[in-house]
């Protein structure tokens, strides 16, 4: 099995948390968007990434992915057989891809891509008027769905992947959660982006 694209993508760590967490054998190429690599090319006709290569199998698209992998390699469950659970843990998931990254890659671009990958100097004030106007209403959010130590079923699932996955990307942009305002968010953060998949996902951005 091989893995395409540079987990310093949040959708390209969300799939090498899952396969860490379930302890699956795999390659990972950390490839940039739109890569010349042929595999690549090949496994994501989009140019985006991640895209998976798993024996001939060709797949793109982080979601898609994930559940290809539950399906694949059942254990530990990350994805909920219970009605309700698995229709959260889905829900989160989208959240994360389409509400939180939206936003947060706009500090993200601005203080961190620019500057660190690009060369580029950053608009520190679009990056602030962002965290001061849109981030409030989504963690809000996220700290009122939050009533232990995982977001769905008490257990750690595709949930807490997906939302976990953006605040790795905000710590490279210097923003922390306020525990002050945010407190259970800050400490579910910080646990999860402590538990090993997460540490080994993060650390394989300097392959």
């Amino acid at each position: 099995m091989i893995v395409y694209g540079t987990s310093v993508s949040p959708y390209v760590r969300k799939v090498l948390v899952s396969l860490f967490e379930k302890d699956v054998a795999f390659d990972h190429k950390p490839v940039p968007f739109h890569a010349d690599d042929p595999g690549f090319q090949a496994a994501s006709p989009l140019g985006k990434i991640p895209a998976l290569d798993d024996d001939g199998f060709l797949l793109a698209d982080s979601s898609a992915i994930l559940h290809y992998i539950e399906a694949k390699h059942p254990s530990p469950v990350l994805i909920p057989t219970e009605a309700k659970a698995r229709g959260r843990a889905v829900w989160f998931d989208k959240y994360g891809d389409t509400e939180l990254f939206p936003v947060l890659i706009v500090p993200f671009v601005e203080r961190f891509l620019k500057p660190r990958l690009m060369k580029q100097e950053g608009d520190e004030a679009k990056a602030q008027a962002t965290i001061n106007e849109k981030f409030p209403p989504l963690l809000d959010y996220i700290e009122a769905q939050i009533e232990g130590d995982y977001l769905v079923g008490g257990a750690f699932s595709i949930a807490d992947i997906a939302v976990a996955t953006n605040f790795h990307n905000l710590r490279l942009a210097n923003f922390e959660v306020d525990g002050g305002r945010w407190p259970k968010l800050a400490a579910w953060v910080a646990k999860t982006l402590d538990r090993p998949s997460f540490v080994k996902a993060i650390a394989a951005a300097k392959n």
